[in-house]
């Protein structure tokens, strides 16, 4: 199972949803591990019977909330289907360093870091990596009204002595201020994950996420998944 870690303090979980549904028509068996402190996933993702660590299907993905580590998931899914689980891709969903720990985000084939500029979510999602005992290679995922050179020149400079290993090859840039947000919203209030209605700039970097985490997927059928999500309701 190929592991990716997002990583940051700033609200990524409706992004983190769109990818896994993206890599489901893909046909990637998806989990997504909501262990932030604030675990959205359980507010938004539709269960009938909520406990306080559960699976439930969503989209035709699974989604995991209010596990402490992988060993507790992994006991969860065996007894409820009586076998290991079995699951192509896991993306990870973290804001704070014990689960960053104790879901070895060190050893994740890929991890994002996610992140608004202003300064709470900025600060805070550093604050999780200060504390990092081993170094961590992370590729940033930047929510920002506009693209400018002197927010990344500041977060690099922000993050200058801790353990981390920025991929300088790309960034990627997602809108904070182009309708998108009405579209998630609507989206959670009738339970579907939806891509028609947002920006053609949140789209893009979305697929060039999924293009990152399925690296085995023709680009070309990445672009037919987009085609086909646009047309539904």
């Amino acid at each position: 199972m190929k592991t990716i870690g997002f990583i940051g303090c700033y609200d990524k979980t409706d992004f983190i949803m769109c990818v896994a549904k993206i890599l489901t028509m893909l046909g990637k068996r998806v989990l997504v591990i909501d262990n932030t402190l604030i675990q959205k996933a359980r507010y938004i993702v539709p269960v009938i019977n909520p406990t306080k660590a559960y699976v439930t299907e969503f989209e035709g993905f699974d989604v995991s909330v209010g596990f402490e580590d992988y060993d507790s998931l992994k006991r969860y899914l065996a007894i409820q289907e009586g076998k290991e689980p079995e699951y192509d891709i896991a993306l990870i969903d973290i804001d704070n360093i014990d689960s960053f720990e104790k879901f070895k985000i060190t050893s994740c084939e890929k991890n994002y870091f996610v992140t608004s500029f202003d300064l709470c979510s900025l600060k805070k999602g550093l604050e999780l990596l200060s504390r990092v005992k081993d170094p961590v290679r992370l590729t940033k995922i930047l929510f920002s009204k506009n693209i400018l050179k002197e927010d990344d020149d500041y977060l690099n400079f922000l993050s200058l002595g801790m353990k981390i290993v920025w991929n300088n090859d790309y960034r990627i840039y997602l809108p904070i201020d182009n309708g998108d947000q009405s579209a998630i919203i609507e989206n959670q209030r009738i339970y579907k994950i939806g891509i028609k209605r947002l920006s053609s700039q949140y789209k893009d970097s979305l697929s060039y996420i999924v293009e990152d985490i399925a690296s085995d997927v023709a680009p070309q059928e990445i672009k037919k998944i987009f085609k086909i999500i646009e047309k539904e309701v």
